[in-house]
């Protein structure tokens, strides 16, 4: 994305929406971040995508380094700086203890934004650290900064889809971080953060980061699906076929166009229901429990396989003439691709895993 926006938006409150007060933020609503991400998506979802992985990450780091990191998460928000956070497929990054350092190498995927960002949450396996049951690695979680010496982004993304992103990877080459920054992670970190024992900067922090990132991603589905919707129903009021045949008259695209329109209002009120449940929960000083965890996840999923409905719809009625004439259907259509692919909220992992909760079965999934 060019420069000169990257700049504007860091100016602008969107950049502290998810941080509390007592942090400096703006500490918005769930639900008013949803609107927010939900109108930039329909215009930009590249742009949308990246402000998205920030305000949630940004959630995800507020809770993983607690009251005692208040300070500099502060100056994070007062500086308006960008964070990422890299942990996806092909990650592998270890540390090892050298006095008060830690000393980090490795490389990790899916930084989203990350060559925009001032910092990156840093997941890695802590070399002579203790050995956790089935012999799983010392996981531990920091804060790098993106500028720190041996950092660095290599731009990966190259998909048909959001483009823009910017979902690249980092490289950590004896990267120096003090012990101080340091946080166990444990896999179940969920259930941590709605103990009562567990401090937080504030409560709204006792909200999973998943389920929180899935209802902000249901709103730019519908963002992107809605503004895919009017330009159609603008294009196809004038829009004329072979012999003279009105486009609009058709029965056919009649049928799509309203289907199409109901599978986005559908998606939008479960994004709406999901985040005014959440909300309402934070208000009232109550942790999520894991039944409003896994509904918060299945809003988000069938959103976004509404809006796949939709957008599905809209390619139908347009027409060879459709696609040779229109200027952003195609760009909607392959960004929104990447969108019900995300693995926070990809169909195959939130289903599993409502569905062994409903079964009663354990949850053994690698990635809850």
């Amino acid at each position: 994305m060019d420069p000169d926006l990257i700049r504007a938006l860091k100016q602008t409150d969107v950049m502290r929406l998810s941080a509390t007060r007592n942090i400096g933020g703006v500490e918005a609503s769930i639900g008013q971040i949803a609107r927010e991400l939900e109108a930039v998506a329909a215009r930009c979802a590249s742009t949308a995508w990246c402000l998205w992985n920030h305000l949630c990450v940004f959630h995800f780091i507020v809770a993983q380094m607690g009251p005692a990191a208040a300070d500099l998460l502060r100056q994070i928000v007062d500086d308006r700086e960008w964070v990422s956070f890299p942990a996806g497929a092909g990650t592998s990054v270890h540390g090892r203890r050298d006095g008060d350092r830690v000393i980090i190498n490795g490389r990790a995927s899916f930084a989203s934004g990350s060559r925009y960002g001032e910092w990156a949450a840093c997941l890695f396996a802590l070399d002579g650290g203790e050995t956790q049951p089935k012999g799983k690695p010392d996981l531990r979680f920091t804060l790098v900064r993106t500028d720190a010496p041996g950092v660095s982004v290599d731009p990966t993304w190259n998909s048909m889809s959001l483009r823009a992103s910017a979902t690249d990877h980092i490289n950590y080459e004896s990267v120096s971080v003090p012990v101080s920054l340091l946080r166990p992670f444990p896999l179940d970190f969920r259930y941590t953060f709605r103990d009562p024992q567990t401090p937080v900067v504030a409560q709204r922090y006792r909200e999973d980061w998943i389920a929180v990132s899935d209802l902000w991603l249901g709103a730019q589905a519908v963002g992107l699906a809605n503004a895919a919707l009017e330009e159609a129903c603008a294009e196809l009021a004038e829009r004329v076929a072979i012999f003279g045949v009105k486009v609009a008259e058709r029965p056919a695209v009649q049928l799509n166009i309203g289907q199409a329109g109901a599978s986005i209002a559908a998606a939008r009120a479960a994004v709406e229901t999901g985040c005014a449940e959440t909300d309402a929960r934070i208000e009232a000083g109550i942790s999520p429990t894991e039944a409003d965890y896994l509904r918060q996840l299945n809003y988000s999923m069938v959103a976004l396989r509404l809006c796949d409905d939709a957008m599905r719809l809209l390619l139908r009625v347009q027409g060879g003439n459709g696609l040779r004439e229109s200027g952003s259907f195609e760009r909607r259509y392959r960004d929104f691709q990447a969108m019900p692919l995300h693995i926070n909220a990809h169909p195959d992992r939130v289903a599993e895993l409502s569905g062994k909760y409903l079964l009663g079965q354990t949850n053994d999934a690698p990635f809850q």
